[in-house]
């Protein structure tokens, strides 16, 4: 008669393996897509804690029992009482909770790495921007006293005034320019990014990935045994009879395919890092991806730097052939090309310094 009513409340109880697993499961399938500050993953880690706490508490509390039974023998009617703890749930319990912690790391190791990964190629942009706006102070200025020296010989009748306009026409497109930086700079959002490179951010997410499944791999393996213990009271009911009979029973289940569901839980842990490593949506594909861009913006850079430099070295012969100039027309000759190196120079410094970031990124994270 117990033991019907045993088997009963046990059978209950089965629903609740799956569901930790599939909490945490689920949980796991989130971090892909995850992309969010530090505070987002602290209050992850918050919810998902309180979760397993919540199991832990529900696993290690034993269950109360109380039924009207009517025995298979023909005895009269019986309410039963009693409580049943099971020693598989009191291991999963701590497991559960471990488990919860694994996920909880994992989910900060992928949302740093993606951070590094999303907004690594904006940071390198908002530098370069903003390394651009000091080249055009600096072009500006240049540019300035072009326009002091050309004016003094306009007032001195030695130069035209269309000479001095095309200056301030260089000057206005130098503050157009300065402008479309400033805009692109605060247009671009860059998060605090860690200073780690991004190869062992990688490493430790996967690290991470295979932790959180073996642990998972622990809490399936509780699936496959079980031994609980019962006590409690019987009192007969119909016809009523004084006195109350304790009893007290232990049950104890194996699945004999244990040894082939563990070997396929270990097989699964490997091959979920296996798969880890070529997933499209994850990290590690991420990063070779990221490095593939960054190598065809060096190439980018560098065909752009060369032409740049060939341009300035055109730029500066021609120069050398007006060093003296003693003609109005040859004055303002020079100051098309002076105009022309200044605006150069901008570009050819922006190239170098974008080159210079992009082989330094190249050589630090990967």
């Amino acid at each position: 008669m117990p033991r019907r009513l045993l088997t009963r409340s046990f059978n209950e109880l089965r629903p609740l393996k799956f569901t930790v697993i599939s909490i945490l499961a689920l949980s796991a399938s989130a971090i892909a897509i995850a992309q969010a500050p530090a505070a987002d993953s602290q209050a992850y880690c918050a919810y998902l804690t309180e979760q397993a706490q919540a199991q832990n508490d529900l696993l290690r509390t034993p269950n109360g029992l109380a039924s009207f039974t009517q025995p298979d023998t023909g005895l009269p009617t019986q309410l039963v009482a009693g409580a049943s703890l099971s020693l598989s749930n009191l291991k999963r319990a701590g497991i559960t909770v471990d488990a919860a912690r694994k996920n909880c790391d994992l989910y900060k190791a992928a949302t740093g790495v993606q951070q590094a990964l999303q907004y690594a190629l904006p940071a390198i942009e908002k530098e370069a921007l903003s390394n651009r706006l000091e080249l055009i102070a600096r072009a500006s200025t240049s540019v300035d006293d072009l326009i002091g020296q050309t004016s003094k010989m306009v007032d001195a009748q030695n130069m035209t005034r269309p000479m001095l306009l095309e200056l301030q026409m260089t000057k206005i497109k130098l503050e157009a320019d300065r402008a479309d930086t400033q805009s692109k700079i605060s247009a671009i959002y860059v998060p605090s990014l860690p200073t780690q490179p991004l190869k062992a951010q990688v490493a430790d997410k996967q690290a991470s990935d295979v932790a959180e499944q073996q642990a998972l791999d622990k809490l399936a393996r509780q699936n496959n045994w079980d031994v609980a213990l019962t006590v409690g009271a019987h009192q007969q009911v119909n016809p009523y009879a004084s006195g109350v009979q304790p009893y007290g029973e232990i049950t104890a289940s194996y699945n004999f395919a244990s040894r082939a569901i563990n070997r396929h839980l270990d097989r699964s842990v490997d091959d979920y890092a296996g798969w880890k490593k070529v997933e499209e949506g994850d990290v590690a594909r991420g990063m070779e991806v990221l490095r593939t861009q960054i190598v065809e913006s060096i190439t980018a850079q560098q065909s752009r730097l060369d032409a740049l430099q060939l341009e300035s070295q055109q730029i500066e012969k021609s120069l050398q052939q007006v060093a003296a100039p003693d003609t109005s027309a040859a004055f303002e000759f020079r100051n098309q090309l002076s105009t022309t190196q200044v605006l150069l120079r901008i570009e050819l410094g922006d190239s170098s310094f974008r080159l210079d970031r992009l082989k330094d990124f190249l050589a630090r994270n990967f």
